[in-house]
């Protein structure tokens, strides 16, 4: 054959192999009047062994752990998210790893409003990202129309942006975090992380929640009025221009401001991967990092306080020792106030045998319980005795035990009277420094009326 007949051809096949090459194979970007099926047969759909289903719309970035979103679910897949989470592609950008890269959802839009198999994702001409269930039901919307939008993208930080025609963001993700936070996204006052339910109940009805605020990182379980189990007080931290905020950096989570270089709050091992950090169903901050599979690479605020320090590591009225649970109980008599809701699973809590009512409270008593303290105190009354601290817990039905705390050997202190209880714990006085004493309100048997008065005020000891 000759050779200028040949050549054509040769040079069609390199320049389509260059083609082919140079393609870029991520998905990451999307136009108006763009609708999404949540279906069977939707594209980019990958079913992993741990239960859970992805039909990714958006795929940012190619080859190792990359940020995607689309429908996510998990179990019997009855129930769908609109969800940002983070998968494992290969360099066409396949989503890979079914039995070990299971995605790690990072960010939800409809977790109160789960969706049903055949729901839509549409965009619409008019600027709106509109989540529907498969019976026309609005679950969600980015209440974006008439603001400009061009067009959605997923970022290569795991936003996902709505913008204009000038590529300025009109609404993000980063702006509504859920349950997590990658690194690039930072809280200003007011945002927060609300865990779910728990790890198959994705409701926003968890009983945690970690935030910024004014005086900085909170950490607190959500009772009338909230109790704080964490505090990392930073100063300077207001919502004025959004002048001061919190980032999460690569190694920390960090005050930032535009006078200032970053202020370290809290240290985070540097991440060689993938990484995101989750509040937890039960309070605990885990961030969890690619390495092979995904790993728990840290439990930020454990190293704080300590197991013990968490709200319901021992369920409501357990007290926590060295990891150990246990009811709280007389020292000086045989009589129970309070067994274990299972004995085979103590962290469940304990309950009250006979239950608290405020039709008399001649028949309250204090249960005294000498080095037991509480995750949270906020001084309702400060410098006083045990006895006034007592006397004002007595006194109001609504109050649930009084904590005192005094200096080593002190007599004089500060007071806390929770209206709702959780876990205590045993107080480590080597490592707080201080005394500490728990009265339990209970409630005993009814008595002659000549014995109530004699014995209102005296308490089990």
């Amino acid at each position: 054959m000759a050779l200028y007949k040949i050549f054509p051809l040769a040079f069609i096949l390199c320049c389509s192999f260059h083609l082919i090459a140079s393609q870029p194979w991520d998905y990451p970007t999307a136009n108006l009047s763009t609708t999404w099926v949540n279906s069977i047969s939707a594209p980019h759909s990958v079913a992993f062994t741990d239960g859970s289903t992805v039909r990714a719309i958006l795929l940012r970035g190619t080859f190792g752990p990359r940020y995607a979103c689309g429908f996510y679910c998990n179990g019997n897949c009855e129930s769908y998210l609109f969800a940002i989470f983070i998968v494992q592609t290969n360099s066409v950008s396949f989503i890979t790893s079914p039995s070990i890269g299971f995605p790690q959802v990072v960010w939800s839009a409809n977790r109160n409003k789960p969706v049903k198999i055949n729901s839509t994702l549409q965009l619409t001409a008019q600027g709106d990202l509109v989540l529907r269930d498969a019976d026309g039901t609005l679950a969600w919307s980015t209440n974006s129309a008439g603001k400009s939008v061009a067009g959605l993208s997923l970022t290569d930080e795991g936003n996902l942006v709505l913008f204009d025609s000038k590529n300025a963001t009109v609404w993000q993700s980063f702006d509504h975090p859920t349950d997590s936070l990658v690194p690039g996204q930072k809280l200003v006052s007011g945002m927060k992380l609300t865990a779910s339910v728990s790890t198959t109940k994705w409701t926003e009805g968890g009983l945690f929640s970690f935030s910024a605020t004014d005086d900085g990182l909170v950490a607190f379980v959500e009772s009338k009025p909230p109790q704080t189990y964490f505090e990392r007080s930073i100063g300077g931290l207001n919502t004025s221009g959004g002048s001061n905020y919190v980032m999460y950096l690569n190694g920390s989570l960090s005050l930032l401001s535009n006078s200032k270089d970053p202020q370290m709050l809290i240290s985070i091992p540097p991440a060689s991967s993938a990484q995101y950090m989750k509040l937890e169903s039960n309070g605990h901050l885990k961030v969890y990092e690619w390495q092979s599979r995904w790993n728990k690479v840290d439990d930020v605020l454990t190293g704080f306080n300590g197991e013990c320090s968490y709200p319901t590591v021992c369920g409501r009225y357990g007290i926590c020792t060295m990891g150990q649970c246990s009811c709280p109980k007389s020292s000086s008599n045989s009589t129970s106030y309070f067994r274990k809701i299972n004995d085979r699973l103590p962290n469940l809590g304990c309950f009250a045998i006979t239950r608290l009512t405020c039709n008399d409270l001649n028949d309250h008593r204090l249960l005294e319980l000498e080095d037991v303290d509480y995750f949270a105190f906020t001084a309702d009354i400060t410098n006083t005795d045990k006895d006034t601290c007592k006397d004002a817990c007595l006194r109001n039905c609504s109050c649930k035990a009084a904590f005192f705390r005094t200096g080593l050997n002190g007599s004089r202190g500060d007071c806390y009277l929770p209206t709702e209880i959780f876990s205590l714990m045993n107080n480590d006085k080597d490592r707080t420094r201080y005394d500490s004493y728990a009265f339990i309100k209970v409630h005993v048997e009814a008595e002659p009326a000549a014995a109530k008065g004699k014995r209102r005020f005296m308490n089990e000891k």
